[in-house]
């Protein structure tokens, strides 16, 4: 993995690899939301890292896999000297507000559409 190449570097994934029932999540979906939830916390609270990506973190919260308090309290804690990085669709209003920086991406034009093609192993999952 290029990942292991560069130093002081960690991704650790927690959900599974299939995809979550929105509208009914497995118990096991919910149960490792929360596990990234507690670890993330602990980065923060331990200070330990200097970057922190929750990646997809919004679109956890709008399927109830995690509360927004429980994000928000995220920022709320986030050391001075860390960087807070949170993606995803759905970004709750009162996240948005509690940010410093919010940016948007849109699609303007996707490979889906114009070729055909399919999610590709290590870039859209």
């Amino acid at each position: 993995r290029t990942t292991d190449m560069i130093p002081n570097f960690t991704i650790i994934p927690v959900g599974r690899s299939s995809f979550v029932n929105k509208d009914n999540p497995d118990p096991i979906d919910i149960e490792l939301a929360q596990k990234g939830l507690r670890m993330a916390q602990e980065a923060l609270r331990e200070h330990k890292c200097d970057v922190l990506i929750l990646d997809e973190i919004n679109v956890a919260v709008e399927w109830n896999l995690i509360s927004v308090e429980d994000q928000l309290e995220l920022i709320r804690m986030k050391p001075p000297d860390v960087e807070l990085i949170m993606t995803g669709r759905y970004a709750r209003q009162e996240v948005i507000d509690a940010a410093d920086l919010v940016t948007e991406m849109r699609e303007i034009k996707h490979y889906y559409a114009t070729k055909k093609l399919m999610a590709r192993r290590g870039f859209e999952y």
